[in-house]
């Protein structure tokens, strides 16, 4: 297990390369999601960092940026980070334009372009992701700053259907995945099941302790196993099939109420 100190230094090294290379466009460096709710496990978790700066980066700032991230990424953690404007955030709209994203997802598509100097992934084409309504809703509510201006002071109150509408995209695509991925998809499911009933932003750790604690006992097992998975990184090889179908089914059953 990775310890508390190797977690900070990857935080705090990824924060000195954004400001050597904003320089006087950066504004903020923060953290959401697991890593600020305390339920980051090193094995399972990403690092979720949004970064905001004053004016769009230039084509080649960014390149220099995917280069760095592709090398400071998976060692030992993953890392996903946006970088959005001032003028992105205070003409919020949903789903946001940002100016720059990584994840692992992105890997072998910045690699290939870095690699034959191509500008088919990272150019100057404005994109948006509709995630972003559901960080910087877990932002400004339980995130961190860790160097900048505070974050009530920089980002939007996000409105309430715009989290709904993106929290919702991801609880789609859980429904169709619990069996493939039975420890993201029934601790997401859960996150916007409670949520949608008692307004809690929660981490998917803090979501299947909820679960465990008020579904109905045939739904309890199973949250229990898949919490089990993810705090102790055991496979999920035992959680398929029928009950994981039935969790799925009740979830939707639930959330449709709400919706």
């Amino acid at each position: 297990m990775s310890s508390c100190l190797e977690i900070e230094k990857v935080v705090f090294s990824t924060l000195k390369e954004m400001k050597a290379l904003l320089e006087e466009k950066f504004i903020g460096f923060y953290v959401h999601g697991s890593l600020a709710m305390g339920g980051f496990n090193p094995k399972r978790s990403d690092m979720d960092i949004l970064v905001v700066s004053n004016k769009r980066l230039p084509l080649k700032e960014k390149r220099k940026l995917a280069a760095f991230l592709l090398k400071r990424s998976n060692t030992p953690f993953p890392i996903e980070l946006s970088i959005l404007t001032t003028e992105q955030l205070t003409n919020w709209k949903h789903p946001s334009p940002f100016d720059f994203h990584y994840s692992e997802s992105w890997r072998q598509a910045y690699e290939e372009d870095l690699a034959k100097d191509t500008y088919i992934y990272l150019n100057d084409e404005m994109k948006t992701d509709p995630d972003l309504a559901a960080h910087l809703t877990v932002l400004t509510n339980r995130g961190i700053c860790l160097e900048g201006k505070p974050i009530l002071e920089v980002f939007p109150k996000v409105p309430r259907a715009h989290y709904i509408a993106s929290i919702m995209e991801d609880f789609k695509n859980c429904l169709q995945t619990i069996e493939q991925n039975p420890v993201y998809s029934t601790l997401n499911l859960l996150r916007v099941y409670w949520y949608l009933q008692e307004g809690v932003i929660s981490s998917k750790k803090e979501a299947g302790r909820w679960g465990v604690a008020t579904l109905p006992d045939d739904m309890k097992d199973t949250v229990k196993k898949v919490l089990e998975c993810y705090e102790s990184n055991r496979e999920d090889n035992d959680i398929r099939g029928k009950e994981l179908l039935l969790f799925r089914d009740y979830i939707s059953f639930e959330v449709d109420k709400f919706i």
